[in-house]
């Protein structure tokens, strides 16, 4: 098919070229780039790179409504920090916190939860709840462009997974209706877990202590133990993705590493540097050397949400 009769969300030009050519190559059997089918593995970042990551990562305020919940039972809560930052949504206290210190406490307030209850919790949640500033579902603050270029993949043989610092359990919930991900190519950072009997059934309950943070290094660790296959498509948008996007360039014959830059403050938002939470700096800084494309939101997509 011609550049323009794909990927319709995406303006014509060098990063949507570069997309098309890469895929042409790989899936071309003639070519020296040819990459047979169970290779073509694609893996993309969530929060900022699939769907909008501001003010907060949505995990953030899944958790807002956690405590809440934990508030009614202890009221003193409300009076001790973090819990205090978080139910009155101070972003700045939150932020000071950093990335990990803001997700490790917000994975904790569903300790205790089993599996089932958790993702009961999640999808009624999705269902409901709406960005603060755009007004709509969180569900709805998907990327069309994004769901676009995961089809487009699929269309043509790749495997999509998900490598994302969020919660693995919020991501299954909603991977499948909004990604058409299966929910065990999702791969993300978790809770420890106990096993327990409960009327005679085995129960997976989330423990309070930390099993894995999926970010930066930790991410190709995690690609290697639950993909075994290096991807040679990755994307992402932030420095916590660098070393999955470097990795996945490291390997040989074609590979693509693509960079989103939220540079559209009229459509969604932005910001780079002095998002705390997801900071774009050495990335940005360093992608033209490390052969990274970067996408500019407000320059290649025509539009921005599904």
């Amino acid at each position: 098919m011609a550049v323009g009769e794909v990927l319709q969300s995406w303006h014509d030009g060098l990063i949507k070229s570069s997309i098309v050519e890469f895929v042409a190559r790989v899936t071309n059997r003639g070519s020296t780039d040819y990459v047979p089918p169970a290779e073509r593995i694609a893996v993309f970042d969530n929060d900022g790179t699939l769907w909008c990551e501001q003010p907060m990562q949505v995990q953030v305020f899944f958790a807002l409504d956690r405590i809440k919940h934990l508030a009614k039972r202890d009221p003193t809560l409300a009076e001790r920090q973090p819990f205090k930052a978080f139910i009155e949504r101070d972003f700045k206290t939150i932020a000071s916190l950093g990335k990990r210190g803001a997700f490790e406490f917000a994975f904790m307030t569903h300790a205790g939860v089993s599996e089932e209850e958790f993702d009961a919790l999640a999808h009624a949640w999705l269902e409901a709840e709406r960005h603060p500033t755009l007004g709509r579902l969180f569900k709805r603050c998907v990327f069309r462009p994004q769901i676009e270029l995961l089809d487009y993949l699929r269309d043509n043989g790749f495997r999509t997974f998900i490598v994302s610092g969020g919660g693995i359990d919020l991501m299954r919930a909603m991977s499948e209706e909004a990604y058409s991900i299966p929910r065990e190519q999702v791969i993300g950072s978790s809770l420890k877990t106990r096993v327990d009997v409960q009327a005679g059934v085995l129960t997976l309950f989330k423990l309070s202590e930390l099993g894995t943070f999926d970010d930066r290094e930790v991410k190709v660790e995690n690609i290697g133990l639950h993909i075994g296959r290096r991807p040679i498509l990755a994307f992402g948008n932030s420095d916590g993705d660098l070393a999955m996007m470097r990795y996945t360039l490291a390997g040989p014959r074609a590979r693509l590493a693509l960079l989103l830059h939220h540079d559209d403050a009229e459509r969604e938002f932005a910001y780079d540097r002095e998002f705390r939470l997801s900071p774009l700096s050495e990335a940005l800084d360093c992608a033209e050397k490390d052969g990274i494309r970067v996408v500019s939101m407000k320059r290649d997509w025509c539009t921005v949400f599904i």
